[in-house]
């Protein structure tokens, strides 16, 4: 198996069936192995049965139901279920195209063992762009998260498109402890704690500016910041 494609859900029934239709119309295309991972974690509408639905209409697709326990766990569960040389985890709402995969595959093959889609580096396109006051809360979360965390060289953490080797994903995600939305800076800090070679690239980002702010959500994610940099003092991540 080549590409494992990772989709953590949660309430998704609106927008999973569009995003699976997208994904396996581009992974038909490709002259190799895939699979598509669906990770639910204790949707209360119809997520899982839509996913089922359509099980008999796409090859490789399955369907992994987990304890609600936040995005960060179902994206472990996923990335520990796929059997994929290069492992991909991308969002519900098909907010990055599918088709971008092919520059983190690049990357893989000049030697990277983490690649991650970014927002904030040169050649990024947020399509519109972010209203001023969303630009600012992101800029607040980045410094306090490279002040709290390090990883100074890597200027979003957040993008949820990142692509990992089997053996990155295999050393990293046991480790993780985090379950919700702060887990990607937490993996992105074990994999350079285990040596391994990081790169970001650029995405053409959907934006979606219904969504809103939730500052519980970000007093949560400043909270778990710190626990990680507890981890890292107390030796947690081995």
């Amino acid at each position: 198996m080549y590409l494992s494609v990772i989709i953590p859900t949660y309430n998704e029934e609106k927008r999973i069936t569009r995003t699976l239709a997208e994904i396996d119309k581009y992974l038909r295309g490709q002259n190799y192995d895939s699979e598509i991972i669906v990770v639910d974690g204790g949707s209360k509408d119809r997520t899982r049965e839509v996913v089922r639905e359509r099980q008999s209409e796409i090859k490789n697709l399955k369907l992994l139901e987990i304890i609600a326990l936040g995005k960060g766990h179902a994206v472990k569960e996923g990335m520990l279920a796929a059997q994929g040389d290069f492992r991909l985890f991308t969002d519900a709402d098909n907010s990055t195209s599918i088709n971008q995969v092919e520059n983190l595959l690049k990357e893989f093959e000049q030697g990277y063992d983490i690649v991650i889609g970014s927002r904030d580096v040169k050649g990024a396109v947020l399509d519109p762009p972010q209203p001023a006051f969303r630009r600012f809360v992101g800029w607040v979360f980045k410094v306090y998260r490279k002040i709290v965390l390090g990883l100074w060289d890597i200027q979003d953490t957040q993008c949820g498109f990142k692509g990992f080797s089997a053996k990155a994903a295999s050393d990293i995600f046991p480790r993780a402890k985090i379950t919700a939305f702060a887990f990607d800076p937490e993996i992105l800090l074990i994999g350079r704690k285990f040596g391994y070679k990081i790169k970001e690239v650029p995405v053409h980002w959907k934006n979606d500016l219904e969504s809103t702010v939730n500052f519980k959500s970000m007093i949560k994610m400043a909270l778990d910041l710190l626990k990680i940099r507890w981890n890292i003092i107390s030796h947690k991540y081995g």
